[in-house]
């Protein structure tokens, strides 16, 4: 169970009231995107199932969220020199896109390795990209870096205050249209999307439970979940891209200790066979990242039964052409 104390809230990084504000900020900005019922899914796991389609959210993620929210809020100073953040594809192409709303010249440090769909996408919404292998440096280290000698703002992907309230309108819209749930499953990587939508979810319906999911392969969050410290790992092998997050921000870890109920993990065998059913049965096209809330339902990781889920899809940019080899491992 969550620790979760409506009265010891005022210690933590971020709270509803900003969650709150950042859905002002984003209002008519960003997609207020569609809830999907499915009767097949309904049958199968005896629940009521709501999937919120962030695959819909522009750029393709709920990363637009965060990344607009934050940079809306930097001073003109910081505006006219420009952030440069840190990214696998998801949060690169939201901050490029958000910068080129706001006029801000945005710089990304992505991997060599990213999926060449998210790469072409940041570049196609204005951004410069500088590249690094992933066994040589850290994307941490270089980014600091380079904004030192250019004196550019750092927006990381999740480890920031704007990232965590912007991410949790997600879960507030979700509330706002289906109303009463009683679990919420949210995928997890450095835990931005998760701690504000458990944030959400906490103040507007106290009695729901919220379970994180991430990749068996990348558990760290789920080992800093019972160990209620943080935990690391590696350059992970995830199919789950957006996943592959060394460990949990240090904002978020508190966070997810105070709100979430439970962190559970899925396997990349079972990440394949949700992502197929979805992209065959419900005509959804998420990527694998995007799948792994859904894989804790499906696979009857967490199991439930007569009760009104819900369930973040956190996003679609999968590389088409990489598609086939996916499935054919299943």
């Amino acid at each position: 169970m969550s620790i979760y104390n409506s009265k010891s809230t005022n210690n933590f990084a971020v709270n509803y009231n900003q969650i709150a504000a950042a859905a002002n900020h984003l209002y008519s900005i960003a997609h207020r995107t569609p809830v999907i019922t499915s009767a097949t899914v309904n049958q199968l796991t005896k629940c009521e199932v709501f999937f919120k389609c962030e695959n819909f959210q522009r750029t393709g993620s709920f990363k637009f969220r965060g990344a607009y929210n934050a940079l809306s809020q930097l001073s003109e100073t910081q505006k006219q020199s420009g952030v440069l953040t840190y990214s696998s594809g998801n949060h690169a192409q939201a901050i490029a896109l958000a910068g080129k709303l706001l006029n801000i010249p945005t710089t990304i440090v992505m991997p060599n390795n990213a999926p060449e769909v998210k790469k072409s996408a940041t570049r196609g919404y204005g951004a410069e990209i500088i590249f690094y292998d992933i066994n040589q440096t850290t994307r941490e280290k270089l980014a600091e870096e380079i904004a030192e000698k250019r004196g550019s703002t750092i927006i990381p992907p999740y480890d920031h205050p704007d990232i965590i309230a912007g991410q949790g309108t997600a879960a507030l819209e979700l509330i706002e249209e289906v109303g009463n749930l009683d679990l919420l499953l949210v995928c997890c990587g450095g835990g931005g999307l998760l701690s504000g939508c458990a944030i959400a979810t906490k103040n507007l319906l106290k009695n729901c439970r919220v379970v994180g999911v991430e990749p068996k392969n990348a558990d760290d969050a789920t080992r800093s979940f019972y160990s209620k410290t943080l935990q690391s790992v590696h350059n992970p092998n995830t199919i789950a891209d957006g996943a592959r997050t060394p460990y949990l921000g240090k904002l978020n870890l508190p966070l997810i200790l105070n709100y979430v109920d439970d962190m559970v993990t899925v396997s990349e065998s079972a990440i394949l066979r949700t992502m197929y059913f979805m992209w065959e049965r419900m005509k959804l096209v998420i990527e694998p990242t995007g799948a792994l809330a859904a894989t804790a339902l499906l696979e009857g990781i967490v199991k439930v039964s007569g009760v009104r889920v819900g369930v973040i899809i956190s996003g679609g940019n999968v590389d088409l052409k990489q598609v086939g080899e996916l499935f054919n491992r299943i």
